[in-house]
């Protein structure tokens, strides 16, 4: 099941699309305005760092999907790359349960506590990625 922002009450296949939807809208927003322009936009992290964070070469990796080019796009930010893919699959459960049961009122795929589980999961990853990607 997944909840909105206060695990109380889960959202709908809709809502879920919809949030999937516009996140992907801007992502390929932002990698048609670099490609038409060639600006991005400036990582803070990076800035005050030096390093890359998980998500830098996102503009690259959606430029590099709007030209078709998944090699490119593996070598902007294979990580970020593999979270997209996921959640694209996960997209296609949410468009079937959907389409099956356009009423429906809950997700009935994860459990909530999964929800804190997987923040864990995507913290732990993220800083080991950053490692890994900053001092190889």
């Amino acid at each position: 099941m997944v909840t909105n922002g206060n695990n109380e009450e889960p959202i709908s296949a809709r809502q879920a699309l919809i949030r999937v939807g516009s996140t992907a809208a801007v992502g390929g927003a932002i990698g048609g305005f670099y490609l038409v322009t060639g600006w991005g936009i400036p990582c803070p992290f990076r800035a005050v760092t030096g390093w890359l964070c998980p998500f830098c070469g996102g503009t690259h990796l959606a430029a590099a999907l709007l030209r078709g080019d998944v090699v490119s796009a593996w070598g902007a930010n294979p990580l970020l790359l593999i979270v997209a893919l996921m959640v694209g699959v996960r997209t296609v459960g949410w468009l079937v349960e959907y389409v099956r049961t356009p009423a429906a009122a809950s997700l009935r795929w994860l459990p909530v506590t999964w929800s804190r589980q997987w923040f864990g999961v995507v913290a732990v990853v993220s800083v080991a990625y950053v490692l890994v990607r900053n001092l190889a």
